[in-house]
């Protein structure tokens, strides 16, 4: 078995890290395959032009077993040209896991952030400074973790969507998204929607009970056309950020479109990204970072989803790691999470950090915790409990329980 690791990388090209399934007599041919299928798609005896066979052809750099992975499951580092992403975030997508995401024994683990790479990507516009400014706690106001919550469920109509995010907002929640179904429905058009609520946001900033702003984030969603409209509607409201599902609406349109024009902080939904055998870790945390999410939701452990902790800390290094100038992610650990976790999670996450809960602030009373209004305020006091406490610890005073 061949293992190449540590060879110098040629300049113009990117190292992408695979795992394949594959019996161990076999895996050298099947990364040789792998580099053909996701660089020129055709035998290398057919090719006769000197500088597809030397620049374009992927090329395999390393093999080896995955650390305490299964027996038959390999590890395969390939480079290819960067010439042949076109600058372009889609096709970088394609590139990378295009054809072969089809073969159901292989998946994209990681890719190298080259120099080369990064200059044509936008990376976030905002990052985790700039969240902290849009809401108004960036001077005078220690760092502290933000919170958010979605409305829902899909179906309400707007005027009771606007009656829901007030009560959010007057609680002290920071960020009031649109649950991601939520999108241009008939029963509570985008329009009507983001005007009913956004008014409802800004008329409780004077009953907020703690320094700063809410923020209303609605669903953008469709086409070009559609998603262009819902971007001047945006605008024209005053709407404070944006949710947007890259998996869905297409890379392309998150770089193009909403990064280019929203104007203000964007979240990115995981909605599909677990249809492709793609890592969490390199798709929540770098590749949504890179292409212009300034926060990204992730499944965290113990809820809905199957995640495990450590993919979750991961997730969350990429979003945060130093990336040559790339300004930070802030990541959302969402999916089932409840009041009770919150020190549990910024024990885990830092205050870099955005706690989403949604459907346990809805259950009111089912869950123990009183109204709505009463949960979603236990919410906000948890979270600025752990905030004092961690000043205190600081300057080396004890914190009593409260």
């Amino acid at each position: 078995m061949t293992n190449t690791r540590g060879r110098a990388l040629g300049a113009g090209r990117l190292l992408v890290t695979y795992r394949l399934e594959c019996a161990a007599q076999g895996i050298e041919a099947r990364a040789r395959a792998l580099a053909l299928e996701q660089s020129i798609e055709m035998p290398l005896e057919a090719v006769d032009d000197a500088f597809v066979r030397d620049e374009i052809v992927a090329r395999v750099e390393a093999i080896g077993h995955v650390p305490g992975d299964r027996a038959g499951c390999f590890e395969v580092q390939l480079s290819l040209a960067f010439r042949t992403t076109g600058s372009e975030p889609g096709q970088l997508l394609n590139m990378l896991f295009g054809n072969c995401s089809l073969q159901p024994d292989v998946e994209l683990l990681d890719l190298e952030a080259s120099d080369d790479l990064l200059a044509t990507l936008p990376g976030p516009r905002f990052g985790v400074a700039g969240w902290r400014a849009a809401l108004g706690l960036e001077a005078g106001h220690p760092p502290r973790a933000l919170t958010c919550t979605a409305l829902k469920p899909q179906g309400l109509a707007p005027e009771r969507l606007a009656e829901l995010a007030a009560v959010f907002a007057e609680a002290g929640i920071d960020v009031i998204k649109d649950d991601h179904g939520i999108a241009d429905q008939d029963y509570a058009p985008f329009a009507r929607r983001v005007a009913a609520v956004q008014r409802a946001v800004s008329a409780a900033a004077s009953r907020r009970p703690a320094p700063g702003r809410a923020i209303y984030a609605p669903t953008l969603s469709g086409g070009p056309a559609r998603m262009a409209e819902q971007l001047r509607i945006v605008r024209e409201e005053g709407v404070g950020a944006v949710l947007v599902c890259p998996m869905i609406v297409g890379v392309p349109t998150l770089v193009e479109q909403v990064r280019a024009h929203a104007g203000v902080p964007i979240i990115a939904h995981p909605a599909l990204a677990g249809s492709g055998r793609i890592a969490p870790p390199l798709l929540l945390g770098r590749l949504f970072r890179l292409f212009g999410a300034d926060a990204t939701i992730f499944p965290n452990f113990g809820g809905r989803f199957s995640y495990d902790a450590s993919t979750c800390r991961a997730i969350a290094q990429r979003a945060r790691e130093p990336l040559a100038g790339i300004r930070d992610t802030l990541p959302v650990p969402a999916g089932g999470m409840s009041v009770d976790r919150v020190g549990e999670m910024l024990g885990e996450f830092g205050s870099d950090v955005m706690l989403l809960i949604g459907g346990n602030l809805l259950a009111g009373p089912s869950a123990g915790g009183g109204s709505v209004r009463a949960r979603a305020e236990a919410f906000v006091a948890r979270v600025h409990v752990a905030q004092e406490a961690s000043l205190d610890d600081r300057v080396g005073r004890k914190v009593l329980p409260r």
